[in-house]
């Protein structure tokens, strides 16, 4: 009998931790409610002509979107985002995040518009974003980049001013690889090796499929993965603002329109004290 009860005491003790280790790990946050757009703005720079340039300097602006750019969609039964592509701008989460893990799905839409009709399809993930509207091409808030882009997604791009240090290998004048082991080398819009930097490997779905996005920041550190792949891990974030380095560790959401149809769903934040080992 002291066995017996000994063995049930241990299997419920076991029970409850899992139970308490479950629910002190999941924090998620849901931002997208899946009805409407309700938490976001929208924002959407001049309009451009198939060869990529303004047709006017005045913006179509924030909360403005007379061709529903951005909305909200059935696909399969189920609600999503849907960003048409036909405008360059962003939907903007209205809260900043710092210290988080972000997790959120894309797959590819059919359209594409303009300079970038039969081209790559192309979006992006901008975070720590900040300061004015349309700072970067007319479109975009100052941010770092998780680019979405097909055969390129988990890429760096500084936007208007974010820049950071990348370990990374030289594969020509104008590429940078990233490589863990590789030399640091800062990606700024003002650095000699310029703000972009090509992830390591790939792991994105083909177009019409659904990819998981997992975006960590902590402190000044940031780490992009795509389903479930580590592409690159970002050290130093900061901003360039009137000639001085600032830290950029926190900010604003942005899900870009760049002229390509595009979908998203099961966009969720949750705090975080340390980065996943890797």
């Amino acid at each position: 009998m002291k066995k017996a009860g000994l063995a049930l005491a241990i299997f419920f003790c076991a029970i409850a931790l899992a139970f308490t280790t479950t629910v002190k790990k999941d924090h998620w946050k849901s931002l997208f409610n899946g009805k409407d757009l309700s938490g976001w703005d929208t924002y959407l720079g001049p309009p451009l002509d198939d060869a990529g340039k303004p047709v006017t300097n005045e913006p179509v602006s924030l909360n403005n979107d007379p061709k529903q750019v951005f909305s909200v969609v059935k696909d399969n039964g189920e609600n999503v985002i849907r960003i048409s592509g036909e405008g360059w701008g962003a939907i903007i989460s209205h809260k900043e995040y710092e210290n988080y893990h972000l997790q959120l799905q894309f797959k590819w839409g059919a359209l594409s518009w303009g300079q970038k009709k039969g081209k790559k399809k192309d979006s992006g993930l901008l975070y720590h974003s900040v300061g004015k509207y349309g700072a970067d091409y007319g479109a975009w808030m100052r941010a770092q980049e998780f680019q979405v882009e097909e055969g390129n997604t988990g890429d760096y791009w500084g936007c208007a001013g974010g820049m950071a240090d990348i370990p990374a290998i030289k594969k020509s004048e104008t590429e940078y690889i990233y490589d863990k082991l590789g030399a640091m080398y800062t990606f700024s819009q003002e650095s000699k090796q310029g703000r972009h930097c090509i992830k390591q490997g790939d792991a994105e779905k083909p177009s019409g499929q659904w990819n998981t996005l997992d975006l960590y920041c902590h402190g000044d550190t940031s780490m992009h993965f795509v389903n479930g792949k580590l592409m690159m891990v970002l050290y130093h974030n900061r901003q360039l603002e009137k000639g001085q380095e600032l830290p950029l560790t926190k900010g604003k959401i942005q899900l870009q329109s760049e002229g390509a149809e595009l979908f998203y769903r099961q966009i969720r934040v949750q705090p975080i004290d340390k980065l996943p080992a890797f």
